[in-house]
């Protein structure tokens, strides 16, 4: 007589790997036929480079910002916004914003009457939440200040009735944080000619490096799978394209080791002036001409929905923005925890779980402290923010979820002493 065999457990369904930024997909190219939402490319003439911050830096140059003039930041603040500043010899100086991330519009008021060579302020729409516009037009039309409209987070929208972009002088933003791409920004002026802005291509290195690595990012992610096979002799041999391409380059008497792409592409904070005169590459504009930004807008706003959704009612934390406004297309869905430690702890776990996850401004530059701006350094040790872009598919939604649910640190209410 054979004994029977114990059950088998079930076997647990494997991770998936969910991309925090936009992967390129078919499905990328879906609803091609409906109407393009608006965005910061409506606000005005519009030149295609490579990067926000590279935007920025022509912002101010086309500005007239030099040295000695000073430029309002905002306290809460990506590191790369900074050298911009530095490189025209100008000071960057911090203003305020609350615990909402609202700019401090008596704060801004009080760095003009102290320095009366501020020359501009730069408004950054975190996460695709605008700041309050006719408030900030009007006060740098008082001032006699320029204003430029940080629209990184913000490339789709709409915002008192004009696209994003449509109120400063200026504006900037950063395709690639929207579309499926490795490297794009752009700089948009309503007000402005952008006749003296000349770019061309940064070479064939450069095309190259943006279209494979856009590729290589999609692999990544099990997308486009048919085309990888196809592709897999190519990508095998990029090693010996990137050298041949520096090998030419030597040839032409220029330097070998300067990067094939700017170093935005690759997340870090850096500022090369060597990319203000180039443009977007061929790839990064012929998916800005054809991704859909109706499909990128209605599964942005649906995601954010699902994550307040599930992740709304936990103790301890709550959604930053307690709605999701019409006409606001999100970058991430940010969560604002009630104590920094509880945050510290939740970014802990959640990165053990193997969840995307950024603490936008997490490094603030030096001298932004509690005593400058207390909102702030709040925002960027309380603040955790989670993907909830178009190219989240629905397995990888609903294990993050879920996940997400599960490894969040509950906060415990304080103990009842008795009387």
């Amino acid at each position: 007589m054979t004994s029977a065999s114990p059950p088998t457990a079930p076997t647990a369904p494997a991770r998936p790997r969910v991309p925090l930024a936009p992967v390129l997909s078919v499905a990328s190219f879906g609803n091609a036929g409906a109407a393009r939402p608006r965005s910061v490319l409506d606000a005005g003439q519009a030149r295609l480079v490579t990067s926000g911050r590279i935007a920025l830096a022509l912002a101010l140059r086309e500005l007239g910002v030099a040295a000695g003039d000073g430029v309002l930041l905002p306290a809460y603040h990506s590191l790369s916004m900074v050298p911009p500043v530095l490189w025209r010899g100008a000071t960057p100086q911090f203003y305020r914003v609350d615990g909402a991330a609202r700019a401090d519009l008596a704060d801004i008021g009080a760095l003009c009457d102290a320095d009366p060579r501020i020359k501009a302020l730069v408004a950054t729409h975190y996460f695709g939440f605008p700041q309050d516009l006719p408030a900030l037009r009007a006060l740098c039309d008082a001032r006699g200040i320029a204003l430029v409209e940080d629209c990184a987070h913000a490339f789709f929208g709409e915002f008192a009735g004009r696209p994003p972009g449509a109120w400063g002088d200026y504006a900037i933003a950063s395709s690639m944080k929207f579309f499926p791409m490795y490297e794009g920004g752009c700089l948009v002026s309503a007000r402005h000619a952008l006749d003296a802005v000349q770019l061309h291509s940064a070479g064939p290195g450069f095309e190259a490096k943006v279209a494979l690595a856009t590729l290589e990012h999609s692999f990544a992610y099990g997308r486009l799978a048919p085309l990888r096979a196809v592709l897999a002799p190519l990508m095998g041999a990029k090693d010996w394209l990137w050298r041949r391409i520096k090998a030419r380059r030597i040839e032409a008497g220029r330097p070998a080791d300067a990067a094939l792409a700017p170093g935005s592409s690759d997340s870090d904070a850096s500022f090369d002036p060597r990319w203000l005169d180039k443009r977007s590459s061929w790839f990064a504009r012929w998916l800005l001409a054809r991704v859909s930004g109706a499909r990128i807008v209605a599964l942005r706003r649906r995601h954010y929905l699902r994550l307040q959704q599930a992740l709304g009612a936990l103790p301890g934390c709550r959604p930053l923005h307690a709605t999701l406004p019409d006409g606001v297309c999100p970058w991430l869905f940010p969560l604002w925890f009630d104590d920094a430690a509880d945050a510290d702890a939740a970014f802990a776990r959640v990165r053990r779980a193997g969840l995307p996850v950024v603490r936008f401004a997490e490094t603030l530059w030096p001298g932004v402290d509690a005593a400058r701006c207390p909102g702030s350094v709040r925002l960027s040790r309380q603040v955790l923010a989670f993907p909830c872009h178009q190219e989240l598919d629905a397995a990888e939604l609903d294990w993050m979820t879920a996940r997400l649910a599960e490894v969040l640190p509950e906060v415990q209410p304080p103990e009842v002493l008795p009387a």
